[in-house]
């Protein structure tokens, strides 16, 4: 599409019209990111000098991330990166986007986090769990000592993990792995956000998630329990006395989540709500004197 202006404030606006009129949804906020990665603007240099030009060049790459974006390309894989926890994470079709309902999840972690722990996340992705764990314990609650394990069963997406521990200086541990399959060691707190939508459910989903998310971080099988099953049930052997499970769930599954960690043994088992007002994150303390008399009960 052939630029109509260079200038700030006209440019952003026929932007933001066109992935309006490309029914795109929250298309001024769409086209406001794109215009700040592309001229490097801030908000207070665009309100003070609205009538500067940009360059050709500039308003070239513009109209072309904003054609991205109206062939419902995310955002975030066209600038490459997506906020979380205050931290910016690289991201690419191999990992999903993270949420800031995710962020509930770090938050719930971040309250049992003592100096020293070790910590698992399984189904990592792009890492943005481990990280900020081991980020915002060391720079805002200054415990140290905490060492933490990522597991994926991509190795596409552990090497987005890898980039971003890197950038971000954080030394986590990264390990490819069916669940626990390649898993050996013991940890004080195990964090999961799991693939958990149901597979009949993913065709129904904005096209930004089902066409360009990776299937296999989305696919809970047939009724999205397939992987809090096997976490639950595998987490049994890698969890230190006393250690809690986290995991983050989808608004309808608390009951049957908690239901499992209680089937197990699991104590002191809680639900999380999100700014929404929707369950969002399941915590459970692991007992090993509770869980051996649950498997005793059950044989």
């Amino acid at each position: 599409m052939k630029q109509r202006t260079l200038k700030l404030q006209r440019i952003y606006k026929e932007g933001s019209a066109y992935l309006e009129s490309r029914q795109i949804p929250d298309a001024q906020i769409d086209a406001w990111y794109l215009l700040e990665y592309v001229t490097g603007i801030s908000r207070a240099s665009y309100y003070g000098n609205p009538e500067k030009n940009i360059s050709e060049g500039e308003a070239k790459r513009y109209w072309e991330y904003l054609e991205k974006r109206a062939r419902r390309i995310p955002l975030q894989h066209i600038t490459g990166s997506q906020e979380f926890m205050g931290y910016e994470f690289l991201v690419n079709e191999d990992v999903l986007i993270p949420r800031q309902d995710t962020e509930n999840l770090v938050e719930e972690a971040l309250k049992v986090i003592r100096p020293d722990m070790h910590v698992l996340d399984m189904c990592t992705g792009s890492g943005c769990i481990p990280i900020s764990l081991l980020k915002y314990a060391a720079e805002r609650k200054h415990i140290t000592g905490v060492k933490a394990v990522g597991a994926d069963i991509s190795a596409d997406a552990l090497e987005v993990a890898k980039k971003n521990a890197q950038r971000l200086k954080v030394p986590v541990i990264w390990v490819q792995s069916d669940i626990f399959e390649n898993v050996s060691e013991s940890f004080d707190l195990i964090v999961s956000n799991p693939p958990y939508i149901r597979t009949e459910v993913i065709q129904g989903l904005e096209d930004e998630v089902k066409l360009h998310d990776p299937w296999i971080a989305l696919d809970g099988h047939e009724d999205g329990l397939y992987f809090y099953r096997r976490i639950v049930s595998e987490s049994i052997s890698h969890l230190n006395d006393g250690a809690w499970l986290m995991f983050e769930i989808g608004h309808d599954q608390a009951e049957d989540v908690s239901k499992l960690m209680k089937n197990a043994g699991f104590c002191n088992i809680y639900v999380k709500k999100d700014l929404a007002g929707l369950d969002r994150v399941v915590c459970g303390m692991y007992n090993k004197r509770v869980v051996e008399n649950s498997s005793r009960t059950k044989m």
